[in-house]
């Protein structure tokens, strides 16, 4: 990586040479200017006001302009050698936990490399110090033209360093929020706890820039002469007239697009909806459905005891008669012997 700035680390009376480099870079497609007739590009030039004529960017340089409209031509020069002990050096000038930094101070981020083999021992005395420790140090630097404030934190076996705005470039949140007194029920607030809890956590490396994806694609559809891919319809809006209502419809979707089955999300939801009403109909709906089932079954378990009754009964009647029928060709054959004798 191609370092920016190059000083070193000021650690008491300890200096670490290092290389400023960014930690970041940026993955936005950029664009052009054209002209719309003939896609011409458009481009700016620069002229110096007071000769009226375009000026090469070895002829520009760099100047504060007074109230009174006065011109103070600042150098290169006079910028690296201003009287500040940052301006080549990152000063550290305390130790504060991590959680002391407001989030909305933080500005960009570099990584700080030991520059050479002699910075390499005092290098990782610091990284190591700052892990044991579990705290960020705060320093002083300057870079382009300005001295700023910077947090380091260790990131693997680097040390880090994010930029942060003084604190009197943060605004204090006056007006944002509502100015009108609104109360919050605790069974609002319960499935609100469970919204937040079927939505879980995500891991950061799974998301990505849809917007730039679609981006490519048009591009890629007009730079074959194609159709680009139509938007899909967006989500149809309107009003939030129920809260409670909007809350169990964003934890029964929020289930669904997890793959979990409707039987095991209307059972977690029986335990948060609130709806008496709800619960009531839901709980007449599930007897008549016991009663229905039932029903067929102690009607159908009649038909068959008494079928089986009635095929034994007819057994036994058959029975019965073919032993008399029997009976009746016996005693005819013993008479008719009888007779003969």
């Amino acid at each position: 990586m191609r370092s920016i700035w190059n000083g070193a680390i000021s650690f008491g009376l300890v200096s670490i040479p290092i290389k400023l480099v960014n930690a970041t870079e940026s993955h936005s497609i950029s664009f052009r200017q054209v002209h719309t007739e003939d896609n011409g590009r458009i481009r700016y030039r620069k002229f110096c006001e007071l000769e009226d004529r375009e000026v090469t960017q070895s002829e520009i340089g760099k100047g504060y302009e007074d109230a009174d409209g006065t011109i103070v031509p600042i150098t290169d020069d006079d910028l690296s050698h201003l009287p500040i002990p940052t301006a080549r050096t990152i000063e550290i000038v305390a130790f504060v936990p991590a959680d002391r930094i407001d989030p909305l101070q933080m500005d960009a981020a570099y990584y700080l490399a030991a520059s050479g083999a002699p910075a390499a021992k005092p290098y990782t005395l610091l990284r190591e110090a700052l892990k044991r420790s579990h705290k960020v140090a705060i320093a002083k630097y300057a870079l382009r033209g300005r001295e700023r404030l910077g947090m380091l934190r260790v990131v693997g076996d680097a040390i880090a360093m994010h930029g942060l705005l003084w604190p009197d470039e943060v605004r204090a949140p006056e007006g944002v929020a509502p100015d009108v007194d609104v109360s919050v029920r605790d069974k609002e607030l319960d499935l609100a706890d469970a919204l937040m809890d079927t939505l879980g956590e995500v891991d950061l490396k799974d998301l990505h820039d849809e917007y730039r994806e679609a981006l490519e694609e048009v591009i890629a559809a007009k730079a074959a002469g194609e159709t680009p891919p139509e938007s899909p319809e967006p989500a149809q809006g309107g009003k939030v007239l129920d809260l409670m209502a909007a809350l169990e419809k964003s934890v029964r979707a929020a289930k669904e697009s997890r793959g979990e089955s409707k039987g095991e999300s209307r059972g977690e939801e029986a335990e948060v909806t609130p709806l008496t009403g709800e619960k009531k109909s839901a709980s007449r709906a599930k007897r008549t459905t016991t009663a229905a089932k039932k029903t067929p079954a102690k009607k159908t378990a009649s038909k068959s005891a008494a079928g089986k009754k009635t095929a034994a009964k007819k057994t036994t009647a058959k029975e019965t008669a073919s032993k008399s029928a029997t009976a009746k060709k016996t005693t005819a054959k013993k008479t008719t012997r009888k007779r003969s004798a």
